[in-house]
Formats: C-alpha cells, sequence, structure tokens
C-alpha cells in the first residue's frame, strides 16, 4: 500500500539485526537453518456470518481464511499466499461477481482495504484522532461490497502469514520485483476461481496504491496469458508511472502533479468542504502558467517571482521559504511546515492528519509518518483476533500489515509504469470499466497525475471507460465516512 519506508520500522529491523548474530553464534548453523524456515500454513478455515447493511437487509456468508501455493518450474512448493475469502451463502447465481482484493507497498498486505472499506468487517483507522490503541477488535460494516459481489483479499508473498520457503536470494527473484510479482499473482487469482469454480463468474479487481499500480498489468496479463478476462477495477490512490516522479531539476511534471494537493490541503484547513469544482483553478494554473515559468528556469527571475507568489498563496506556507526553494515545494519540506506552528508533523497520505513532533528542534524530520506507523498497532490486532479466534485459522508466526523487509528487498525500478498495460487491458475489452480514485489531499500519490495520465489516453469505446473521481480524505479517504458513501456509490456503476 505505500511507497515509502517506515522509519520506526527500519530502526526496529537493524536493531534486532545487531542483536541476531550474539545469540546465533552458540547454536549450530543446521539447528539454526532449521529453525529459521518457516512451517507450511495449516488446512483452510471456515465460520458463517451475518452482516446488516445501512439498507436494512443482511448478507449471511461465509468467512474463509486459508492459502493457495506457488510453485517453481519444477513442481516445488516455494511459497504459499494467504487470502481471506467472503462469499455470499445460499443458491449462488452465475452472475454473482467475485472481486480480488491487493494493497500496496510493495509489502502491505491486504488488510487495508478489508477492515478499512470493502469486507464485511472495520476496524477504524486513518483518521485524525485515531491513534494504535484506539481499536483492535472488528466490528460490522453495513457499507460492505459484499451486498453486490463476493470479496478475496490476497497477501503477496511476506506480507500477511504469507510466507516464502526459499532463500533470501531466491525469494527476491522469484517474487520482490514488478515482473515477477505480477506472474504469481496472476497465477493466484487463476488458481482460487479454479479451486472455487469460479471460472464462468463475473470478475473485478480492486487494489490500493501500489495495488492500484498492480492491476493494470494483473488484468492484462490475465486476460493475454491466462485466459482470465476482467469485467472491471478500481485503483484506490494508485501510482501508475514511477517516471513522473524523476527528472525534477528539469522536468515541471512532479511539481505539477503535487500542488493541486497542497493547495487542496489548505482550503480544507481553512474550514473548506472540497469539490471538483473548487480545484479548477489550481489544476489549470498547474498545468500552464506554473509549468511555463517552471521550463524557465533560475536564470529567469521574474518567472521564479511569479511561482514563488502563486505557489505561497495556494499552500500557505511562509513566502520567504517559498521564494529560497523557487516555487518547489518538496513533499517533506510540506509535510513539516504546513502546521509547524502547531509543533504537529503532517502525513503524506493526508496533510490534515497531524501527530506531534517528538524531534521539533531538530533540522531533519526524524519521526515516521502520522498514518503509516499509526495504522500498524489497530490493523495487525484486528486481523490477527479475527482471522486466528473467530475465523479459527490456526496460523503460528507474525502476521506483516505492512513489511520492512519485503520494501527493503524489492527490486526498484524508477521507471515502472502500468499506463501501458492499462491501456491494452481496456483495448482488448471495450466493456471493461476502471475507476480511478483519489483523495484530494494526499500527496504521496496526488490525484492529480492521475488526472494528467488519464488525459494522455486515448478515447476507445467512451470517455466513461476510465474514469477519475476524487474525494475529501487522503490515500484512505475511505476514513471519512461521507467519501466511503460516495465511493461506494461510484463503484456500483463499474458492476454491471
Amino acid at each position: 500500500m505505500r511507497s515509502t519506508v517506515m522509519t520506526a520500522l527500519a530502526v526496529a529491523v537493524l536493531a534486532l539485526g545487531t542483536a541476531g548474530p550474539g545469540f546465533a553464534q552458540d547454536a549450530k548453523p543446521e539447528a539454526a537453518a532449521a529453525k529459521a524456515k518457516p512451517d507450511r500454513l495449516p488446512a483452510d478455515a471456515s465460520v458463517h456470518e451475518t452482516v446488516k447493511l445501512l439498507n436494512g437487509k443482511s448478507v449471511a456468508y461465509t468467512a474463509t481464511a486459508g492459502s493457495l501455493p506457488v510453485k517453481d518450474a519444477e513442481g516445488n512448493v516455494i511459497g504459499e499466499v494467504a487470502f481471506t475469502a467472503f462469499t455470499q451463502d445460499g443458491p449462488r447465481s452465475p452472475d454473482r461477481p467475485v472481486t480480488f482484493a491487493f494493497n500496496g507497498g510493495p509489502g502491505a498486505a491486504s488488510v487495508y482495504l478489508n477492515l478499512g472499506l470493502i469486507g464485511p468487517k472495520t476496524v477504524p483507522f486513518g483518521a485524525q484522532g485515531q491513534f494504535p490503541s484506539t481499536a483492535t477488535r472488528v466490528s460490522d460494516n453495513p457499507q460492505t461490497w459484499l451486498e453486490f459481489t463476493d470479496l478475496v483479499f490476497i497477501d503477496p508473498i511476506g506480507t500477511g502469514f504469507s510466507r516464502s520457503y526459499v532463500s533470501e536470494d531466491k525469494t527476491k527473484k522469484a517474487f520482490y520485483g514488478t515482473e515477477q510479482d505480477i506472474k504469481y499473482l496472476s497465477r493466484i487469482v487463476y488458481d482460487w476461481l479454479l479451486k472455487n469454480q469460479r471460472m464462468g463468474s463475473p470478475k473485478y479487481l480492486v487494489g490500493e496504491s501500489y495495488g492500484g499500480f498492480r492491476l493494470p498489468r494483473l488484468a492484462y496479463t490475465l486476460q493475454s496469458d491466462l485466459g482470465v478476462g476482467i469485467w472491471g477495477m478500481t485503483l484506490v490512490s494508485p501510482r501508475l508511472d514511477y517516471a513522473a516522479n524523476g527528472g525534477r531539476d528539469l522536468s515541471p511534471l512532479f511539481w505539477a502533479s503535487t500542488l493541486p494537493s497542497m493547495a487542496a490541503a489548505k482550503r480544507e484547513r481553512d474550514g473548506a468542504v472540497l469539490t471538483a469544482a473548487d480545484m479548477t483553478d489550481v489544476e489549470e494554473y498547474a498545468r500552464s502558467e506554473y509549468t511555463v515559468d517552471l521550463l524557465r528556469g533560475a536564470r529567469d527571475q521574474a518567472a521564479v517571482d511569479r511561482v514563488s507568489k502563486r505557489v505561497a498563496g495556494y499552500t500557505g506556507l511562509d513566502p520567504a521559504l517559498v521564494q529560497r526553494m523557487g516555487g518547489r515545494i518538496d513533499l517533506q519540506t510540506f509535510v513539516r511546515e504546513f502546521q509547524r506552528d502547531k509543533g504537529t508533523l503532517a502525513s503524506r497520505y493526508d496533510v490534515n492528519v497531524t501527530a506531534y513532533d517528538p524531534f521539533p528542534w531538530s533540522a531533519q524530520n526524524r519521526a515516521g509518518d502520522p498514518i503509516l506507523e499509526g495504522i500498524i498497532a489497530p490493523t495487525t490486532s484486528a486481523m490477527v483476533d479475527y482471522v486466528t479466534r473467530q475465523v479459527g485459522w490456526k496460523v503460528d508466526g507474525s502476521y506483516e500489515a505492512l513489511s520492512n523487509d519485503v520494501n527493503r528487498m524489492w527490486e526498484r525500478n524508477d521507471t515502472a509504469e502500468s499506463t501501458s498495460a492499462l491501456r491494452q487491458a481496456v483495448a482488448l475489452d471495450p466493456s471493461m470499466k476502471v475507476l480511478i480514485v483519489h483523495g484530494f489531499t494526499d500527496i504521496q500519490t496526488p490525484y492529480f497525475q492521475s488526472r494528467l495520465i488519464i488525459d494522455q489516453i486515448p478515447t476507445m469505446s467512451s470517455k466513461d471507460q476510465v474514469q477519475l473521481k476524487v474525494y475529501p480524505g487522503g490515500h484512505m479517504f475511505y476514513a471519512r465516512p461521507d467519501s466511503r458513501s460516495a465511493l461506494r456509490r461510484d463503484v456500483q456503476a463499474v458492476y454491471r
């Protein structure tokens, strides 16, 4: 779900790493290796439950926690992918859809979409005033998508309870990179459909953050390699093109794509309830005068002055600071300065969610992201309790809601993009619907970057085939009840 590696988790990993050799020296290498190898996951477990919806109706369903094997070319099991599935009870219409859900990172389990947005159980996280100790038990989610689709939440290798059974080097080669990620996860989707006799069902995908980056590639691979057609996709706060973040000394694209979200954060802080119409002025400025003046460069002082004045007005930052930075406000500066007078740090994932700065006099930000670190405890505790106690899947080992190890070992590719796969997928299937959704105040994966990308995709079957919707809130805008309700209404139009 998240592209930034968390500071606190990195420190914890380093601390464990330095302690480890001291304990390992007295053990025999063979015994240590055997102890380090994880056990195979247990047989699937299920429980029957019921959820009451907002409209007063109830849905009886089966919750299943289980796993699917990943095999190498010789047929050896090299890993197991854990999933949590929710399927409606009773006679099933052949038109009943099934939706596969992925979060991002790389290194995030699917718990965030599961307990935060679309599953039949929920726990509060990601909003201002919610802390690691706020809630640990799940409650019913009356806005679950289970009303109109069965749900399968996939945890990639190294996340959740999913695990690899090969060495670290082999794990990296088999799982931790853009291409290998799509190769084995598309097969997991195929295998679940085959195992559960759902090949004839309408099939949909939903993914958040890097999960949204996955989706077009997954859809195109399923279409063209595995023979599985995808009816629609919902991309939640995705980053579609990593190259758009590069070349900042020359290219204005990064600065232009983040400015509207910074302006949205200021306007919301000042009391505005944001709509798409409210952002038209700054969006037009970002793609026109701002871009032109940035390209004029530092030697054109008049352009620098124009940019600095406008950016200071849009962001609410100190005009002198903005002038020194030439109107180019990086994310780290913005989250540190946005509410510095209150002694708080803003989150990149929703700038109006803040936490106290534990090191206010440090020249550099030494704290983790308020949202990214704050959601680890409630989501982990709630998911482990639900899966192991309520569903009864007795798993040994830790649950990785957001794995720093996966993020650390991921094969980096700063030019990776999935827009090409998106174009190919919708060209192959004119009936496929794609909904891309963002929050206004998310500067980590800004909505305007997706707008610029979508505007370059040629119209095929219709202009509505690929749509962008933006809601009040940040990366996890669904933490706000009104935004979650609005998204649900828009998503139902995708499920035909």
